[in-house]
């Protein structure tokens, strides 16, 4: 069984081409396309890690960060940001939230976005087990 990964994302296009790609990368992935239901989708599926969308209706990325700061869970999924905005300051507010690495979309292709997250997962990995 795979690492389970949750794509918040509000671009069900978005959306299409990550679990896609991770589902065939070996992931077990999963989407949510606003910030409630990704925090419900948090407490439910326990994934390994999320890639956050920063700029979405309702519930911003900033806001799901902060709640999950405060939910009481078994294990915390890392978080990955994966985002148009690439200002100085919302790089450094997304870390500061508790985020494990800040992905400009432009920048990368979907293949990177997955070697970039099997990085996070790996670090992460090294560190506890």
């Amino acid at each position: 069984m795979g690492q389970r990964i949750l794509i918040v994302d509000d671009d069900s296009m978005i959306q299409d081409i990550y679990l896609r790609k991770f589902t065939e990368s070996g992931f077990e992935a999963t989407a949510a396309s606003d910030g409630a239901t990704a925090l419900k989708k948090i407490a439910d599926e326990q994934p390994d890690l999320v890639l956050l969308d920063l700029v979405m209706p309702q519930m911003d990325g900033f806001e799901v960060l902060r709640e999950l700061g405060v939910m009481k869970l078994a294990k915390k999924p890392k978080v990955v940001l994966l985002t148009n905005l690439g200002q100085k300051e919302e790089v450094e507010r997304g870390l500061a939230l508790g985020a494990s690495d800040y992905i400009i979309k432009a920048h990368l292709t979907p293949s990177e976005v997955v070697g970039r997250v099997r990085e996070v997962l790996r670090v992460e990995g090294l560190r506890h087990g």
